[in-house]
């Protein structure tokens, strides 16, 4: 590592970070993306006799650039006022990347949501909650089939970060099926969005133990398990959440419920829905102990209840996913292996590309294909561990 210490006065505040911020041991205090809500949050490290420093060497070359100005500008006593016409250049190209400068960058997601949940007694955690929670709907809004098909991709691979990508996952997947099928209100949504992040929040970091863990779980775990809805609920209470909808969703999201939805109120409805969108992400990902289920078959698994009854908010999930979601691996009447990446005018018929051929070998280049086709139709749903093959996401998201 190469850290220079860093003047907390340089930085943006509002928009996404540009490169990770380290303590002068290395230790990693914010991934590069995370967005600081106020200087409060920053002196909260000050506080603690904590300098913030930046790894020149794992930055990329216009922003090794912009820290090469920066420290010059430091060492030279530079005013104050073109340190931050330094720092507002940057929180522009920042802030445009983040807009639309191609796909997001969903690693930088993971680690962002993963510190998010790990940390919710740090300063501006409800504000830092809130801009993810608009980012995930906006990329809904923006382009929901390419966000699934990375949150779909992403929890089949490893169970590594499971519960930030799990809690995103369920996040998005019943934000569009509030949007999309359900018609809720927008308010409503965006509720829906903070409790299905937060869901699980009193025990995010068990979460990714158990992922990993191959031993019988203990006695304490197994009452964190049994306790964390009424526990992830009173955190939130401690953070400063007062909506009393969210608040309830969080707390019944784990309670079995029937009949039709327009019976029960606004967060009963959302318990319902995350609860599905639950049965749905913990299936398709992979633990030390099992491997993922394939997508197709989870989807359908979250369409009925404990009672084996068709669940309407189970159905309206599967309504919105498809029957093959972006992100599934599935085998075409050719013989061919394919990945979905966008859903079709039908459940049945969504938009693959096909990653390995009838020879079972790597096709090198995705070949696209039409499944409404009978040589081309889906014949089965894959799990992730019956594809063989190592792809890049960024590459599947720029798949046209």
């Amino acid at each position: 590592m190469n850290l220079v210490p860093i003047d907390i006065d340089s930085l943006p505040i509002g928009q996404p970070l540009p490169f990770a911020l380290r303590s002068a041991k290395g230790t990693l205090l914010a991934p590069r993306g995370y967005t600081i809500a106020s200087r409060e949050e920053l002196g909260a490290y000050k506080g603690r006799g904590i300098d913030i420093c930046v790894d020149i060497d794992e930055a990329s070359a216009s922003h090794r650039n912009f820290m090469n100005q920066l420290q010059q500008m430091l060492r030279r006593d530079t005013p104050l006022g073109q340190i931050a016409a330094l720092k507002l250049s940057l929180s522009g190209r920042a802030a445009q990347a983040a807009r639309g400068g191609g796909p997001p960058d969903w690693r930088e997601l993971q680690q962002r949501a993963t510190q998010l949940l790990y940390t919710p007694a740090q300063a501006g955690f409800l504000q830092a909650l809130a801009r993810l929670a608009e980012e995930l709907d906006q990329l809904c809004h923006d382009n929901p089939d390419a966000t699934l098909l990375a949150l779909i991709y992403l929890s089949g691979q490893q169970a590594h970060q499971y519960s930030a990508t799990h809690a995103m996952l369920v996040a998005c997947a019943g934000m569009l099926t509030a949007r999309q099928t359900l018609q809720w209100p927008q308010a409503q949504v965006r509720q829906l969005g903070h409790a299905a992040l937060t869901m699980n929040i009193a025990m995010a970091e068990l979460q990714d133990t158990l992922a990993r863990q191959t031993e019988a779980l203990t006695g304490e775990q197994l009452q964190a398990i049994h306790e964390h809805a009424q526990q992830s609920e009173a955190l939130l209470r401690q953070c400063g959440v007062q909506d009393p909808v969210w608040l309830q969703a969080v707390r019944q999201h784990h309670q079995l419920a029937s009949g039709p939805l327009g019976g029960q109120d606004p967060a009963q409805q959302m318990a319902r829905l995350i609860q599905r969108g639950d049965v749905f992400g913990a299936r398709i990902a992979p633990r030390a102990t099992r491997r993922a289920m394939p997508v197709t078959a989870a989807v359908q698994a979250s369409y009925y209840n404990d009672q084996r009854e068709v669940d309407e908010a189970g159905a309206a999930l599967l309504r919105t996913l498809g029957v093959y979601p972006p992100g599934a691996f599935v085998r075409l009447a050719s013989d061919e292996v394919a990945v979905v990446l966008r859903r079709g005018a039908s459940a049945t018929t969504p938009r693959v590309a096909v990653v390995i051929g009838r020879s079972g070998m790597p096709t090198g280049e995705p070949i696209p294909r039409d499944t409404a086709l009978a040589t081309h139709k889906i014949t089965a749903s894959l799990a992730p561990h019956e594809v063989r093959l190592q792809m890049s996401l960024q590459r599947l998201l720029k798949l046209p």
